[in-house]
């Protein structure tokens, strides 16, 4: 069974960083697609960064510029560099892993931006 497990969410003011990691646990995910979504309150679910096994990424136009993802397959574990954070980022940050038909989420982070 696959785990997946969060952290590195918080408080920040507007303008600073925040660094998330994920990491799994249960099963290799070198081969998996990984990534994070995001849920602001009264929104749906949504993508923010993905990295393909072969390291091909996809971003939400919201973030492009300012997010960087990156993973360590060896360790299964995704990251979220997010720098230039605007209240609007301000969610709860779910990890995200998929294979073959299977998804697999993190509990998730919350992270906050204040103006």
């Amino acid at each position: 069974q696959v785990q997946l497990v969060e952290s590195g969410g918080g408080l920040v003011q507007a303008g600073g960083s925040l660094r998330l990691s994920c990491a799994a646990s249960g099963s290799t995910l070198s081969a998996h697609v990984m990534g994070w979504y995001r849920q602001a309150p009264g929104k749906q679910r949504g993508l923010v960064a993905t990295m393909s096994s072969s390291g091909s990424t996809n971003y939400a136009d919201s973030v492009k510029g300012r997010f960087t993802i990156s993973r360590d397959n060896a360790k299964s574990a995704v990251y979220l560099q997010m720098n230039s954070l605007k209240p609007e980022d301000t969610a709860v940050y779910y990890c995200y892993a998929f294979r073959l038909g299977q998804a697999y989420w993190g509990q998730g982070t919350q992270v906050t931006v204040s103006s």
